[in-house]
């Protein structure tokens, strides 16, 4: 059992920074959240960099990492405190080298437990398997069980993130079974009672998920 599972936003993948800086704010304000992923996809440069700069400090003022997914070069550019890497996107070298010893980068292992070992010896901060169940969000590469979670939280020190097509109704056996942080993206922002709502009863499921776990 994680001693301590936590909650981790990540963007939608079109988003208008202004509006949706008062949105983040909203969500980040109704309970525990860990980190907030910026995950932006089909824009240009300009337009991730005018994002990060707007919503890195609605996180870090409340204390809350802020990543941005796939360039550390804007990470580190922008102020965001690491960023998320894929097994096919930026190195986790070249990543480290960009955004400096003191940031965090995160790296996508999907269901490869090889990948994470590789990924944990070389100096991730953490390593996320999924996707865990159907997600419409992307094309998902691995489709690990909850095991995968067991198998490392009794192995490594260095954390685990889960992803994919989580909600509050199915992340209870994610939590039990060690996952350190838990992904969610469209649960939170299409919640029908809105993102602050969301975050609450994620919060809710998951202490009850900690305290039911032997």
């Amino acid at each position: 059992m994680t001693e301590s599972c936590r909650l981790y936003l990540i963007t939608p993948e079109r988003l208008d920074p202004g509006p949706f800086a008062d949105t983040l704010a909203l969500a980040l304000d109704a309970g525990e959240v860990a980190c907030v992923q910026l995950r932006l996809k089909g824009i240009d440069d300009d337009a991730i960099r005018q994002a990060a700069l707007t919503l890195a400090p609605v996180a870090q003022s409340r204390d809350v990492a802020f990543l941005l997914n796939d360039r550390p070069d804007l990470a580190a550019e922008t102020g965001c405190d690491g960023v998320h890497v894929g097994q096919h996107d930026t190195s986790y070298d070249e990543a480290r080298a960009l955004v400096g010893d003191d940031a965090i980068v995160g790296v996508t292992c999907h269901d490869s437990r090889h990948f994470a070992m590789v990924a944990a010896e070389r100096g991730a901060d953490y390593v996320a398997f999924g996707a865990f169940y159907p997600t419409a969000t992307k094309d998902a590469i691995g489709h690990p069980d909850a095991e995968i979670l067991k198998w490392w939280s009794e192995m490594m020190t260095v954390p685990s993130v889960a992803i994919g097509g989580i909600t509050a109704a199915n992340c209870a056996p994610l939590v039990k079974a060690g996952a350190d942080f838990i992904a969610v993206l469209s649960a939170v922002w299409s919640h029908a009672e809105g993102p602050g709502a969301a975050v609450e009863e994620f919060n809710k499921t998951i202490a009850e998920a900690q305290a039911a776990a032997p």
